[in-house]
């Protein structure tokens, strides 16, 4: 097996994103484990970054254009 340091998500659906960030956020606030707000925040700052967005703008583009599937 290869060895690698990042990994992209180029073909990651929108949804998919919004599931992983809405998990992170319920799972930090229920477990009260910090490590998973954190690594919510720094994917949500990595993306709204390359979206060249803040990360309020990106998130709400990322529920607006998945408006139907509410996760949490």
């Amino acid at each position: 097996m290869r060895e690698f340091d990042k990994i992209s998500i180029q073909e990651m659906s929108k949804e998919d994103m919004l599931m992983i960030i809405e998990a992170l956020e319920y799972t930090g606030s229920k477990t009260k484990v910090q490590e998973f707000i954190n690594l919510k925040n720094s994917i949500l700052k990595e993306l709204s970054s390359l979206a060249e967005s803040s990360e309020e703008e990106f998130l709400a583009y990322l529920n607006s254009s998945c408006k139907s599937q509410s996760f949490v």
